[in-house]
C-alpha cells in the first residue's frame, strides 16, 4: 500500500469531496469557509456552472491536442482573449502548466533577448520550487535547501517592506532603492542583468504590497540600463487584489508578465506575455512542452475571463476586500501586539490578498501561535493558510465570488478564534 510523502504537511485537517463557491464540504458533509481558494486558484469559486460546463464541453470534444503538434480553437480563443485584459503592448502569448514552469520561461526569454547572463530578484520573493524558479526565491529557506548548489546569475535586493524594517515607507523605498543601486554596482553589473523579478504583492512572502514610488524606480532603472521588467503576477494577478493585475496599483509597465493560479479556475495552467518583438528573440526550441496550452484548460480559462467579466468581480474583490480589512482591522485592534504582549502586530493587503501578522511578546515573528490559530479557525469552520518566512502570517484569499454575508461571517469566525487563542 503506498501513501502521500510524509513530507505533504496539510494547512487543515479536512478531506474535502466537493466544493461549491466560496466553501468546501468534507466526508461527513460539514461546510466549511473557503479562505484559501486553493492558494489563489480557485477564482470564480469551486465549480462555477460556467466554468464547469466550459470543461465538460470540452472533454468531449478533445483533451489534449499537444500545442506544437497541432492548434486547437480553445488555444486560439483564449489566445485571442488574454488581449482584452493584457498590459498594452504585450501582445504576444506562451502557455506552460505551472507558475514555476511560466517563471522559467520569462526568466529564459529574458537572458535570451539581451545576451545577458544575470537576474535580480526582491527579499521574500516567491517564484516556485523547480531548481530554476527556487534558486529565484527568498521567501523561506525550506523552499531553496538540501539540494544545491542552486542555479547561478541570481542577485537579492531589497523590497520595500515597511513592516520588517519598521520604516515609515518612504525612509524603506529609499533605502530598497539605494540597495538595488548597490547591487547593481557591486555584485550584478546592468550590463550582465537581464531582468529584475517582482511580485506586485508578496504572496508566500507575507502578503506585502510594493508601492508605486518603488515600482516607478524599477522601471527607471530599467529602462536606463535596457534590463527587462518582469513581474510576477501569478498569485496577485486576475482581479486577486481589486484591480486587474496587482501592478496597476502602482501604475508601472511591465516588459514581460507571468500569470497562473486563478487564470484558468483550478485546471492547470500558466503563461507568460511580452511584446512580440520581444518574444522574437526567444531561441528556437526553448518554450513547448507537452501539457502546456491544454484545452480543456483553456476552456476553462476562457469561461474564468467571462465569469471576471460579466460578474464584475473585479469590482468585488475591490469592494469585499475593503470590507474584509476594515474587519480584520477591528479584530486586531483587541489583539494588538504591544510591549510585553503578543498578537496582531499588522493587518495588510489589496483586494482579497489580506494578511494578520502575528508575533509574541518580544515582538518576534510567532509561527506557533499562528498554527494554532489555523486549527482553530478550521475546528470553527474557516480555512485558512500560514505564509511568511516563519509561518507567522496568517493569510486570507478567498475566491472572487465572496459576497458580504459571507465576508462578515470570515470576520466573526475569525474574531472568535483569537479571542478563543489569545484570549478576549
Amino acid at each position: 500500500m503506498s501513501t502521500l510523502s510524509p513530507v505533504l504537511k496539510q494547512a487543515t485537517p479536512v478531506t474535502a469531496v466537493r466544493g461549491e463557491g466560496v466553501h468546501l464540504y468534507d466526508e461527513a458533509g460539514r461546510a466549511y469557509l473557503d479562505f484559501t481558494a486553493g492558494i489563489g486558484v480557485t477564482s470564480t469559486g469551486h465549480c462555477h456552472p460556467r466554468v464547469t460546463a466550459a470543461a465538460q464541453e470540452q472533454v468531449g470534444k478533445l483533451v489534449h491536442g499537444q500545442y506544437t503538434t497541432v492548434k486547437h480553437q480553445p488555444l486560439l480563443t483564449l489566445t485571442e482573449r488574454l488581449g482584452e485584459v493584457l498590459p498594452d503592448g504585450l501582445d504576444s502569448v506562451f502557455f506552460a502548466n505551472s507558475g514555476s514552469e511560466a517563471v522559467e520561461a520569462a526568466m529564459r526569454l529574458a537572458k535570451q533577448a539581451t545576451g545577458r547572463p544575470n537576474i535580480i530578484v526582491f527579499q521574500g520573493s516567491f517564484h516556485g520550487r523547480t531548481i530554476g524558479a527556487a534558486s529565484l526565491t527568498t521567501s523561506a529557506a525550506k523552499v531553496r535547501s538540501g539540494f544545491g548548489p542552486l542555479m547561478p546569475g541570481v542577485a537579492i535586493a531589497p523590497y520595500p517592506n515597511t513592516f520588517h524594517y519598521g520604516w515609515d515607507e518612504e525612509t524603506t523605498t529609499k533605502f530598497a532603492l539605494r540597495e538595488l543601486d548597490q547591487v547593481l554596482a557591486t555584485v550584478s553589473a546592468p550590463a550582465d542583468t537581464a531582468a529584475f523579478l517582482i511580485e506586485p504583492v508578496l504572496g508566500d512572502g507575507g502578503f506585502v504590497p510594493a508601492n508605486a514610488t518603488f515600482m516607478a524606480g524599477l522601471r527607471e532603472r530599467a529602462d536606463r540600463h535596457g534590463i527587462q521588467l518582469i513581474l510576477d503576477e501569478v498569485q496577485a494577478g486576475f482581479g486577486r487584489t481589486g484591480t486587474f493585475w496587482g501592478h496597476e496599483h502602482f501604475g508601472v509597465r511591465p516588459d514581460i508578465i507571468v500569470t497562473a493560479k486563478g487564470l484558468a479556475s483550478g485546471f492547470p495552467l500558466s503563461a507568460i506575455a511580452a511584446p512580440k518583438e520581444l518574444m522574437a528573440k526567444a531561441w528556437p526550441g526553448s518554450q513547448g512542452g507537452t501539457y502546456g496550452g491544454n484545452a480543456v484548460s483553456c476552456a476553462a480559462a476562457i469561461a474564468t475571463l467571462d465569469v471576471i467579466q460579466e460578474e464584475k468581480l473585479v469590482e468585488n474583490s475591490a469592494e469585499r476586500g475593503a470590507q474584509l480589512i476594515s474587519g480584520l482591522r477591528e479584530v486586531a485592534a483587541r489583539h494588538a501586539a504591544s510591549e510585553g504582549a503578543g498578537g496582531i502586530a499588522d493587518v495588510r493587503g489589496l483586494g482579497l490578498m489580506v494578511a494578520s501578522e502575528i508575533v509574541d511578546a518580544d515582538g518576534n515573528a510567532d509561527g506557533a501561535t499562528a498554527a494554532k490559530l489555523l486549527q482553530e479557525s478550521a475546528e470553527r469552520g474557516l480555512l485558512l493558510l500560514p505564509c511568511g518566512a516563519h509561518g507567522n502570517v496568517v493569510r486570507m484569499l478567498p475566491a472572487l465570488v465572496v459576497n458580504e454575508n459571507q465576508i462578515d461571517e470570515a470576520i466573526r469566525l475569525w474574531g472568535e478564534t483569537v479571542d478563543a487563542v489569545l484570549g478576549g
